[in-house]
């Protein structure tokens, strides 16, 4: 993979039914002139593209020895002009760790910060609009499962993201 001079993104992929359903939803919700990604869960916001090549390799030896991950999605967060749906998932945490770990030189410090994975539904509305979507949602959630599949690698030139690689998750265990 070549270098770029443009930011990295790291996304967690999810099962076809759940992405399907959070698209659906981002669809619905999401103001249609901001609404250019799909549904996603952000695991890195700002990954150095010169380093492309490395994270590429790296990526690729965790996802093949990374299983499935089973993700619970265990409520409603409001963000203050918008709506996330929150993911509870030990085993994401350990791995995004170790991740954290192993990119320590390269991030910034959003980047390492604890993670707390979300799908976004639902941003940048006036407050109001937000609170209301957060209680209607909030009033009707009944938790459900996801499966995190893999790692999608996306270059950011500052409009929509460019899509560089897929990871599938192979492997029989969660790496620590």
């Amino acid at each position: 993979m070549q270098p770029h001079s443009a930011p990295l993104i790291l996304t967690l992929a999810l099962d076809a039914g759940s992405q399907q359903h959070f698209n659906g939803l981002r669809q619905r919700y999401f103001p249609p002139e901001r609404n250019y990604l799909q549904a996603h869960v952000t695991l890195f916001h700002h990954l150095p593209g010169a380093q492309a090549a490395a994270l590429s390799d790296h990526l690729a030896q965790v996802a093949a020895a990374t299983s499935p991950l089973p993700l619970q999605v265990a409520g409603l967060r409001f963000l203050g002009r918008g709506v996330a749906y929150q993911l509870h998932t030990p085993e994401l945490q350990v791995l995004h760790q170790a991740l954290q770990q192993k990119w320590a030189a390269w991030l910034t410090p959003q980047d390492q910060q604890r993670l707390k994975p979300h799908v976004t539904v639902q941003n940048k509305v006036d407050p109001a609009v937000a609170r209301a979507l957060h209680q209607e949602l909030t009033e009707q959630f009944q938790p459900f499962k996801a499966t995190g599949t893999g790692f999608t690698l996306w270059l950011y030139r500052g409009g929509p993201w460019e899509e560089l690689q897929q990871f599938r998750f192979d492997g029989p265990e969660v790496l620590p």
